[in-house]
């Protein structure tokens, strides 16, 4: 199976490194991660403890046939750049599947590609991007995709097989879009606070003033989720919170790495959307706001400062 990974950053050299086992993959990433990947191959260290040599290209002109299967995982913020830059390596057989975090992807990527290619998934794999060539798989997570008309297809069943194949524990769901919004749900509890604290995930727990705000949040963007029909409940997200911050206790989120690299964070595609969808039904997201505008303000200090 030939399959391209379009953002090699943390998850996509993830994905891309073990499916390079058994299969003929191109990682498209940035030029530096490429360069060592071309010279000592990628290491993966953790709970994968592995070198593979995978190719690597940094621009999708360096994409010599059409693949199989293109997997986006690049930051949210940059999906339209990107899917713009890759329209040209995608086939008429060619499938779509985004990995990425945040709520409004999809909608991004099918504004240039045609919907029956693409495909919706989220995964739990934990994954640092420690330096070019090598990464951390710091925690085994489970993968879910599914078709964004809810069909259970034969493509999504060869996906699932290709996957499990190498090691990454992936599902097949018929509500991609109810899971999609129940990690964004977690992600808004999670992210923007170790984002403005620049702690790790445990230590929410550990501080009663975090995780009172942290399930406030849980609240406000269960509401939203639910005023769009999703099938999601206060009492199930609020559990799988604290579920999530124990499993992921010696974790940084992706948006305190992303500001530690002095980065963009997804904060819009997450937070952000909740706060829009919030207002469009008259729900109060106060404290999403609030976390939304602290974040952006590290951002300036960070990225732009």
């Amino acid at each position: 199976m030939k399959i391209a990974v379009l953002g090699a950053g943390a998850i996509g050299s993830l994905f891309g490194g073990l499916l390079s086992l058994n299969n003929d993959v191109t990682l498209i990433g940035r030029k530096e991660h490429v360069s060592e990947i071309m010279k000592n191959g990628l290491r993966i260290t953790g709970k994968t403890n592995l070198i593979v040599c995978p190719k690597a290209v940094y621009r999708t002109e360096g994409v010599n046939e059409q693949p199989d299967i293109l997997i986006v995982a690049v930051k949210s913020y940059d999906t339209e750049s990107a899917i713009r830059e890759a329209v040209d390596i995608v086939g008429d057989k060619t499938i779509v599947l985004s990995l990425q975090n945040g709520i409004d992807n999809i909608p991004r990527i099918t504004s240039y590609i045609e919907a029956d290619k693409v495909l919706a998934g989220i995964t739990t794999e934990a994954v640092t991007f420690l330096r070019a060539g090598t990464i951390e798989h710091t925690g085994k997570g489970l993968t879910l995709i599914g078709e964004i008309n809810g069909r259970i297809t034969s493509r999504l069943k060869k996906i699932s097989e290709i996957f499990n194949s190498v090691g990454l524990t992936t599902k097949i769901t018929e509500n991609i879009w109810d899971e999609i919004w129940s990690k964004a749900i977690i992600n808004s509890c999670i992210n923007p606070i170790t984002a403005v604290f620049d702690i790790k995930n445990g230590e929410i727990i550990k501080h009663p003033i975090l995780y009172s705000i942290a399930e406030t949040i849980c609240r406000e963007s269960t509401k939203v989720a639910v005023a769009r029909r999703i099938e999601v409940s206060e009492e199930d997200t609020l559990k799988k919170l604290r579920q999530v911050i124990e499993n992921t206790s010696e974790n940084y989120s992706s948006m305190v790495q992303s500001l530690r690299k002095r980065k963009p964070t997804e904060i819009d595609s997450i937070n952000g959307i909740i706060v829009k969808e919030g207002k469009k039904k008259g729900i109060d997201t106060s404290i999403n706001e609030l976390f939304l505008k602290m974040v952006k303000i590290r951002e300036t200090v960070e990225v732009k400062g």
